[in-house]
């Protein structure tokens, strides 16, 4: 369905067309040997930075033989994904978005996102996945997606250019490990009767209790008597099962023991009926790639035997991004922690050195922390510095959840900074109780900030958007700061111990020790965490005047100012009354005015 916008073709390392181009170029055989020797899980692909090789070969779109694009090596893509080559759509996929920018390769939307202007609609650092009608994509225009796929699919097949196929990507999963932790597996393996499974009242196996860790191998194998026993049918010397499960396997049915864990068998399925399925599924992205699969899968089997009644576990998945910084390394090659780099800057240059014997030291990209790559920093450091609250704050402000978050140490000092800026207004909050005055005007504009307030912060938390919510909270403090405390009328008192209640609510989620001191310290019963979450008022959410975007002809080319909820005639009037009206459209005959009521107008114009 997106094939309008394709930008490149890519071909995983271990394709044919990419051996037989690294057998005539040192450089792609250099790339093809990087790519084999770097992540291999779909999970580490994932985070990984998107490199490619051009091949200097071009292949002519399938729908427009007009059009050629480029066949790059590239390292996000594996040979037991379909064929091993693929078509790159940078606006509607984020692997192929952050490929294409790197490479500054064409980004062409061609899913339109509902209600979106398709005269103005780019796609910035985020592609868009959702759903939509296509454009921008010749004969498929105004199709929803899978109309849209079947409509390709059928173009394709008529013309010998390919066949339509369903796909299933399942392979065996190996649930041995060779290590103590892990739930033992119940099996016997008897010399004369082979494998036998223990036996249901001698279940659970339990682990021995004095295991020996430090040495290479399995430390249940090396345990001198724990793999010992009988077997079970013919009484003989037989052997336990030395491997455990993967920890998958527990993980992927725990949540149905949740629902009742007293109960005497291993699911209680009154109580999984009634809880189940789980609201919201929130993990990384490996849980994304592998739990979910593992977890639904053992629903299912589940469902088929008996113990529970739904065959999907989860009804809300989140995948969230990860924490990433910075790499070091020594000219040897040898990776470097951050604790002992230091940073110089010139301009916008960065360098960095050793800050013991200022040996020069290369940056690399950032990547997912990690103890191999030493690109780890300490929590207790950073808390010590400056606190549990700040940590979490820059972390769930830096970018949106789902987006990796790159550490750094400018950043934490700018939430600390923010941190300390609440508690000072807190503190100059002189005590109550002051009398209110509902038609002070800076009461009442505090009053009106802090309902707009209170429904952005809880809309971005019930949208998983944490990032915004902050921003939100950051200008709020920027208000309060306008009408400080010292020297207030009692009235602009009283709404900011308004506002300063709503805050140390609004701010728990995201700083709970900071709020419980500022909830103290403006005299809050109890705890804040106890205290019920604010409301807001729609009434008093809507601002006064909205700005619209003024179109001529489906382009941007100025802005208005207009009372919420105006009516269209309404607004239609006063852009025709705009001076910028006449001289924006000079030569120009007005033929149509769309307004669309606090959203844009449209003006259709002829010359």
């Amino acid at each position: 369905d997106t094939l309008f916008g394709a930008a490149f073709v890519g071909v995983a390392a271990d394709h044919p067309l990419a051996a037989d181009v690294a057998a005539r170029n040192p450089a792609a055989a250099a790339f093809v040997d990087a790519c084999r020797r770097g992540a291999v899980s779909e999970a580490e692909i994932e985070t990984a930075e998107k490199l490619g090789f051009d091949t200097g070969l071009r292949v002519r779109h399938p729908f427009d033989p007009s059009v050629e694009l480029p066949v790059w090596i590239a390292n996000f893509i594996l040979m037991d994904y379909g064929a091993g080559a693929i078509f790159g759509c940078p606006a509607h996929d984020q692997r192929d978005l952050e490929f294409a920018r790197k490479y500054d390769l064409p980004v062409r939307p061609v899913v339109l996102p509902p209600g979106a202007d398709p005269a103005t609609f780019e796609v910035g650092d985020e592609a868009w996945t959702g759903s939509g009608v296509l454009f921008n994509s010749g004969f498929l225009d105004g199709l929803d997606i899978e109309s849209a796929k079947a409509a390709a699919i059928a173009r394709l097949e008529a013309e010998g250019a390919g066949q339509g196929a369903t796909v299933f990507r399942l392979r065996d999963w190996g649930v041995s490990r060779q290590r103590a932790w892990g739930c033992p597996i119940p099996i016997i393996h008897c010399p004369a009767c082979g494998v036998v499974p223990v036996p249901r009242d001698a279940l659970p196996v339990a682990h021995p209790a004095d295991i020996v860790f430090g040495k290479a191998g399995s430390a249940l194998d090396r345990h001198p008597t724990w793999k010992h026993t009988s077997c079970p049918r013919c009484g003989g010397a037989a052997a336990r099962e030395t491997d455990t499960l993967d920890t998958f396997v527990d993980s992927s049915w725990y949540f149905a023991r949740f629902t009742d864990v007293e109960a005497a068998e291993a699911i209680h399925k009154a109580a999984a009926d009634y809880w189940l399925p789980v609201d919201q599924y929130i993990g990384g992205i490996e849980h994304a790639v592998l739990h979910l699969l593992y977890a639904r899968f053992v629903t299912k089997a589940l469902a088929d035997a008996g113990q529970l009644s739904v065959r999907e576990p989860f009804a809300g998945l989140f995948t969230q991004g990860m924490v990433t910084h910075e790499t070091y390394r020594r000219q040897s090659g040898d990776w470097v922690e951050p604790g002992e780099v230091v940073i110089e800057t010139e301009g916008r240059s960065r360098r960095a050195r050793l800050a013991a014997s200022g040996e020069p030291v290369v940056i690399g990209d950032p990547e997912k922390m990690s103890k191999s790559k030493k690109n780890t920093v300490p929590p207790g450091e950073i808390f010590e510095v400056y606190g549990v609250d700040a940590a979490r704050l820059f972390v769930l402000s830096d970018s949106p959840p789902e987006r990796d978050a790159q550490w750094s140490n400018a950043g934490v000092e700018g939430a600390w900074r923010f941190v300390n800026r609440v508690w000072g207004e807190f503190e100059s909050q002189p005590a109550g109780p002051h009398a209110a005055d509902p038609d002070h005007p800076g009461a009442e504009a505090l009053r009106r900030a802090t309902h707009r307030l209170t429904r952005a912060v809880t809309e971005a938390i019930e949208t998983f958007r944490f990032n915004s919510g902050i921003a939100r909270l950051y200008e709020f403090l920027n208000l309060l700061r306008e009408h400080k405390a010292e020297g207030a009328s009692e009235a602009l008192l009283a709404e900011r111990a308004e506002a300063l209640s709503v805050f140390a609510r609004l701010i728990a989620p995201f700083t709970p020790h900071l709020a419980e001191e500022c909830w103290a310290r403006i005299g809050g019963e109890g705890m804040v965490v106890f205290t019920p979450w604010p409301a807001f008022d729609e009434a008093l959410t809507r601002e006064a005047e909205v700005t619209l975007p003024v179109q001529v002809n489906g382009k941007r080319r100025w802005e208005i100012r207009a009372p919420a909820g105006a009516e269209p005639a309404d607004v239609e009037k006063m852009v025709l009354d705009d001076p910028q009206t006449a001289r924006r459209l000079e030569g120009l005959t007005i033929r149509k005015v769309i307004v669309v009521k606090d959203r844009i107008v449209n003006i259709v114009a002829a010359g």
